[in-house]
């Protein structure tokens, strides 16, 4: 099992995210993959740089998955506004 955590939260150049499409197109179907993100789907082109990636990519990612999406408050924004 591998973890991406807050995928998106750091801008990757084009290159980079090239490396993880290829990443995510080999792991796809073979091995257990997580990934959280604050960005819905329709946002990910800021991710991937390009449309076509971003679908390949979405595409591969939610074909067999299992999509949690977590609403309400952070549990860090309240102790983040005490400090």
């Amino acid at each position: 099992m591998i973890i991406l955590d807050d995928i998106g939260y750091v801008q990757q150049s084009r290159e980079e995210m090239e490396i993880l499409f290829t990443f995510l197109a080999e792991r796809y179907e073979r091995k257990s993959l997580i990934i959280t993100s604050n960005l819905v789907f329709s946002k990910w082109d800021s991710i991937f740089k390009d449309p076509m990636t971003t679908a390949a990519a979405i595409d591969r990612l939610v074909h067999h998955s299992v999509i949690l999406e977590m609403t309400g408050e952070s549990k860090r924004n309240p102790a983040a506004k005490t400090s």
